[in-house]
């Protein structure tokens, strides 16, 4: 017989933690200028690209954040797990933070984790509905929309007109995502052929 997952609403408990550190960010404004990711200081303080994750600069940074890893990430936990949710989250917020020591010489924010969760997603559902540009249109319609929208933000960076978003985090934690959600999707239907 089958057993059911317990879902567990950890993309809920997470943005409550998300919600919980940004009020401790405005009360001791030191946490923001000691945990978030300086390009410069990485190779003394490495822990740097896990804690800029789970800070933001800004109420609307956050309220933005906090929506898109409710929505996404609660699809992604249903499909994989608890324990795979967080996995990905942490690891493609990771792989964020060191691209986007690369490119800036500060940044924050757990966008390139929330990147990754899509990124997985839409490898394990891609023609679930999602919105884009104000219009609903399947999963994989609206991350080609808003990688495109990144790659000419990065491109613009790279060009000398910075825009305050980290898009080369962005990109890559969106890309690690997929190759986690690859891997994934691989195990998911390997299980479905064991349990029929």
């Amino acid at each position: 017989m089958k057993e059911r997952k317990k879902f567990r609403w950890v993309a809920l408990k997470l943005c409550l933690v998300l919600l919980a550190i940004f009020i401790l960010q405005i009360i001791f404004p030191a946490i923001t200028e000691n945990f978030s990711l300086t390009a410069s200081e990485v190779w003394e303080k490495p822990w740097l690209l896990l804690s800029a994750i789970f800070l933001h600069g800004s109420i609307t940074h956050l309220l933005f954040n906090l929506f898109s890893l409710f929505l996404f990430g609660s699809f992604l936990e249903r499909k994989i797990g608890a324990g795979r949710f967080i996995f990905v989250f942490l690891l493609t917020g990771i792989v964020a933070s060191v691209a986007a020591s690369f490119f800036y010489s500060s940044s924050l924010g757990a966008s390139g984790a929330i990147y990754g969760a899509i990124g997985a997603l839409v490898v394990i559902s891609p023609f679930m509905p999602a919105f884009a540009l104000g219009v609903p249109m399947p999963l994989i319609v609206a991350v080609i929309i808003w990688m495109l929208a990144d790659l000419a933000g990065f491109s613009s960076f790279l060009q000398g007109t910075p825009g305050g978003i980290a898009n080369a985090a962005h990109i890559a934690g969106l890309f690690s995502g997929i190759a986690l959600g690859i891997v994934l999707r691989k195990g998911l239907r390997e299980r479905k052929m064991q349990e029929r």
